[in-house]
């Protein structure tokens, strides 16, 4: 018999994707999915990626700079746009979208990079897998009779949208930079598993596809929007021919074989023939507004042409989980892996901040060791408790690493000057 959804909630979603793992009774009229989007929302997890690098660590001092928690926010906002322009359930990829950088640990990516490399032994660390892991286990909110841990306890359609490689480390793909991709650690297969059911193997559902499309344009967009704001990004140089097929041969170092050089070219003038890109920059407030604009201009830009391609190949009122694909028309694709490209030229790949993230990596990894090295004693009273219910030497491992992923980067910095610089 077909279970009629609670208020708020599209037709097109049934039972079997308002189940929750461990099973719950509301008596309520607030859908499930907004009940999914609002203990997000009240998580501990997102009030600490206040405190998380998203490009720039909230360390420096400069607080233009977004962090992972407004960052997160952005994509938020542009997702839910996405998903109610393509008739998905907009909570659902809200929810998605708000969760998607749980799992970095402090200083982002290069924080990641030293995380996996310190527990490669123990299967690795890779930020979306410890996305799931907060969401069902880690994050303290729903609890079994017998004490087991359920995290948030997501309904099972947002725990999915929040899945953005659905495959283990043994089946990863490495992205642009090197980095393996996978989407959960050995043990939390049996929940993914139960997310997973009736998926098709490694086939994301719509939802997080959006979420992901959202993350994208967020992250080009943006991000290049505070390099130039905090003066990473030299406009004169940006315009520059003299400079131009050097600064082009680095971002096709960085968005690697996803694109030829001539579509990545013709990518970047396409940019720069909008009328509203930047030729000058003085710091300005007319400048800064100026910015703005080129900013709301791109992500329309991105964000409607995906819809439009995606209507047009599913002509069909609602589309959701598992019954269509986003459609990213390649231009667009390639004028947004051309945004992530400059920024990555200007930061990531600028010589003078490798020592700032080599010494970033090496606090981690000794602070890592200095944990592991005292156990229960210098652990959070969560993690000490998992420390102490830990079947084997990896299981402990696994602790610690769930415990330094967790910490912002200003308590990263104080807990290794506490702990290994004292």
């Amino acid at each position: 018999m077909a279970v009629e959804p609670r208020s708020g909630e599209l037709r097109s979603y049934g039972e079997f994707d308002r189940e929750r793992w461990l099973p719950e009774q509301h008596s309520g009229r607030r859908s499930d999915f907004a009940r999914d989007r609002a203990r997000l929302f009240h998580s501990s997890a997102l009030r600490r990626l206040a405190a998380k690098t998203q490009v720039l660590s909230p360390t420096v001092g400069l607080d233009f700079a977004r962090n992972r928690l407004t960052h997160s926010l952005e994509v938020a906002q542009i997702g839910r746009e996405l998903a109610t322009n393509l008739g998905l359930n907009p909570d659902v990829v809200d929810t998605a979208c708000l969760a998607h950088d749980l799992g970095h640990p402090p200083f982002g990516h290069n924080g990641e990079r030293a995380l996996s490399e310190w527990s490669a032994d123990i299967g690795g660390f890779e930020g979306n897998a410890q996305t799931l892991r907060l969401l069902t286990r880690l994050e303290p909110k729903v609890f079994g009779p017998d004490g087991h841990p359920y995290g948030l306890n997501l309904t099972r359609a947002s725990l999915d949208a929040s899945c953005k490689y659905p495959w283990p480390i043994q089946s990863s793909v490495a992205d642009a930079s090197g980095r393996e991709k996978f989407g959960f650690y050995a043990d939390d297969t049996a929940v993914f598993e139960w997310l997973r059911e009736g998926a098709p193997d490694r086939v994301r559902c719509i939802e997080a596809q959006v979420m992901d499309l959202s993350d994208d344009i967020a992250y080009s967009v943006h991000d290049f929007e505070d390099a130039i704001v905090n003066g990473y990004i030299d406009v004169d140089v940006l315009g520059s021919p003299a400079a131009h097929d050097g600064l082009m041969a680095k971002v096709k170092d960085w968005v690697g074989d996803e694109f030829t050089t001539d579509e990545l070219e013709a990518a970047h003038q396409r940019l720069t023939a909008m009328e509203q890109w930047l030729h000058s920059w003085n710091g300005s407030r007319l400048d800064q507004a100026r910015l703005k604009n080129l900013t709301s201009q791109l992500i329309g830009r991105f964000a409607r042409n995906a819809t439009l391609a995606t209507r047009a190949a599913y002509p069909r009122p609602s589309l959701t989980r598992y019954s269509a694909q986003v459609v990213v028309p390649p231009d667009e694709a390639a004028e947004i892996g051309v945004m992530k490209g400059l920024t990555a030229a200007f930061i990531m790949s600028n010589n003078d901040r490798q020592p700032v993230y080599r010494r970033q990596r090496e606090l981690l990894v000794g602070l890592a060791d200095a944990l592991l090295a005292t156990g229960p004693a210098d652990l959070d009273l969560g993690f000490a408790e998992d420390w102490r219910a830990a079947s084997d030497d990896a299981a402990r491992k696994r602790v610690v690493v769930d415990q330094v992923a967790s910490l912002t980067d200003q308590a990263a910095i104080s807990w290794f000057e506490r702990l290994v610089q004292q």
